[in-house]
């Protein structure tokens, strides 16, 4: 029974006593005046029942307390998880507003209509008018059919331009290397910025042949994240991020022990987890995390794999409670590391070859600003700011570079 239904009762017994008491009373008085009235009796069995009220006040206060308690903990516990929800919830209305407007343009895309006319880049009209220029003019109509370095077959009209570079069906001039000359050229061509398009293409050309190779197959993907890199549309950026990750998943699957493969696999699932959702972003960013330890617990000495990481770290630790909360929710563990832990990363980096890259140095002197060890941030800045600026990356790390000098003469 509920107490204040308890109460009630107790208060009812204690009015219709104090009625009986003074009925009581009264005809003693006035019908029995000689009868003796015992009082005391009466005046005992109301201090009784005010003792009894007092225990069940106290008890009924001390529940209600606790009640309130767990009400203040449940509210507590829906408003955190309605503010996860609402973090959740902006992010993913953010990506869908940056998506909604390309969605017209991948479906045309994917269903081969030609509804949407894509720009291309310079360099890929430059490849085009180089491939045109070798063919036949015996060959030449309003329209040609072409392989792009997928591997699909494409039509192109005069009046059209595809959005991927094309390749010709097939290339008489191409010059007829063995596997390790083959390799041995494409390297060299892509240690200079300049020439990692000519590098891709060559490996393009001699893709039939040696499909199959496991050298081959990682340095093509390879060749694909250099493509990635080069390209300033959106969707060439998507089409070679997407095939690279295809063929160094072939490549990890068929040499499972081989290194490259792996450290090449994990930067492709670094490059294709930019065009997808919250969820499977956080998915191949533990997919890039596994295929990176992997790949250097099997090539210790590569110092590319300890800057990659020290990179992954440095993510990781500047990461809010609120993503790491998010994370948590989604995959049930959260992923963890410091401002050391990636500063060692970077370290072991310029150990193995010093002066690794601009890019190296300016997450070094990132690192000391962050652990507050100026002296050291200025000196790794210095060095950042006289090395060469050759690529992409190394215009990325100038740009930086300016904001932590403000950052440090604070």
């Amino acid at each position: 029974m509920p107490h204040s239904t308890n109460k009630e009762l107790i208060l009812g017994i204690m009015v219709g006593t104090t009625g009986i008491s003074l009925l009581l009373l009264w005809y003693h008085k006035v019908c029995k005046p000689r009868t003796a009235m015992n009082l005391p009796k009466f005046l005992s069995l109301g201090n009784a029942f005010d003792l009894v009220t007092s225990q069940d006040e106290m008890q009924n206060d001390q529940g209600k307390a606790v009640i309130y308690q767990g009400r203040q903990r449940q509210i507590l516990e829906k408003l955190n998880e309605l503010l996860t929800n609402m973090e959740e919830l902006r992010e993913e209305i953010r990506i869908l507003k940056e998506t909604i407007p390309k969605l017209e343009e991948c479906v045309c895309g994917e269903l081969g209509g030609k509804t949407a006319a894509h720009r291309i880049s310079p360099q890929h009209r430059t490849r085009k008018r180089r491939l045109a220029a070798g063919q036949s003019s015996g060959t030449s109509n309003s329209s040609e059919e072409t392989e792009s370095e997928g591997g699909y077959i494409t039509a192109s009209t005069d009046t059209e331009e595809q959005s991927f570079p094309v390749r010709k069906a097939l290339n008489n001039s191409v010059e007829e290397l063995n596997l390790d000359a083959l390799l041995q050229k494409a390297d060299n061509l892509r240690m200079d910025e300049s020439k990692k398009m000519e590098s891709f293409e060559l490996l393009c050309d001699h893709k039939e042949k040696f499909r199959d190779e496991i050298e081959f197959i990682w340095r093509l993907a390879r060749a694909y994240g250099d493509m990635y890199d080069l390209s300033t549309n959106t969707e060439e950026k998507k089409h070679y991020a997407n095939i690279g990750k295809t063929l160094g998943e072939k490549a990890v699957t068929r040499a499972p022990m081989n290194g490259h493969c792996h450290l090449w696999y994990a930067v492709l699932c670094g490059y294709v987890s930019e065009f997808e959702g919250l969820q499977n972003k956080v998915n191949y960013g533990y997919c890039f995390k596994e295929h990176l330890d992997k790949a250097i617990q099997l090539l210790p000495a590569e110092p590319f794999l300890y800057y990659l990481n020290g990179r992954y770290c440095y993510a990781v630790s500047k990461l809010s409670w609120i993503e790491k909360k998010m994370a948590a929710t989604l995959f049930g563990k959260i992923p963890t590391s410091t401002i050391q832990e990636a500063l060692q990363n970077f370290l072991k980096a310029e150990e193995l070859h010093p002066g690794f890259s601009k890019s190296n140095y300016m997450y070094l002197s990132k690192c000391y600003r962050d652990l507050k060890q100026t002296e050291n941030a200025m000196k790794f800045h210095d060095l950042a700011e006289q090395f060469p600026c050759i690529t992409k990356e190394d215009k990325n790390a100038e740009e930086e570079m300016k904001k932590i000098s403000i950052a440090l003469k604070k």
